[in-house]
């Protein structure tokens, strides 16, 4: 899972927004990839995720059950999902709280949500702009600042 992410999901996204980066930052992203398996760990079992869950993504039927539309999907780590529910905000403390009645979470799961988050803090850098790089720069500064 590790290498997947760092190899699939965090270096191409890299890659593609390295204009903005300086040679600083650039030093401190390869020290992240380089020590990734530092911050995350493999799954107790993977995981299906839906790969762009966010409220945005949910709808709620006729019937009142919840839909999942926009898929992007790929098996990983279920807190990569997670994570992003909390990233941009459309779901509520008591699906967290129900989520973790269901699935308990791995321990350290707040210390690595963040580390999830930039795989779409950088997407978001290079489908939208320049107003996401502070955003990435400060999630590469948590981990190796």
């Amino acid at each position: 899972w590790i290498s997947f992410f760092r190899d699939r999901r965090l270096a191409p996204q890299i890659k593609n927004a390295n204009a903005h980066f300086s040679a600083s930052d650039r030093a401190k992203i390869t020290r992240l990839l380089d020590h990734l398996n530092e911050f995350l760990v493999e799954p107790e079992k993977p995981s299906l995720l839906h790969g762009d869950l966010w409220g945005g993504n949910v709808l709620c039927g006729a019937d009142g059950k919840a839909m999942l539309i926009d898929p992007a999907a790929y098996v990983g780590h279920a807190e990569a999902d997670l994570a992003m529910t909390e990233l941009f905000g459309g779901f509520s403390p008591a699906f967290l709280a129900a989520y973790r009645e269901v699935r308990p979470l791995q321990d350290g799961y707040e210390d690595r949500r963040d580390l999830y988050n930039l795989y779409h803090l950088l997407n978001h850098l290079n489908m939208f702009g320049t107003g996401y790089l502070n955003a990435v720069l400060s999630v590469v500064d948590e981990y190796v600042g």
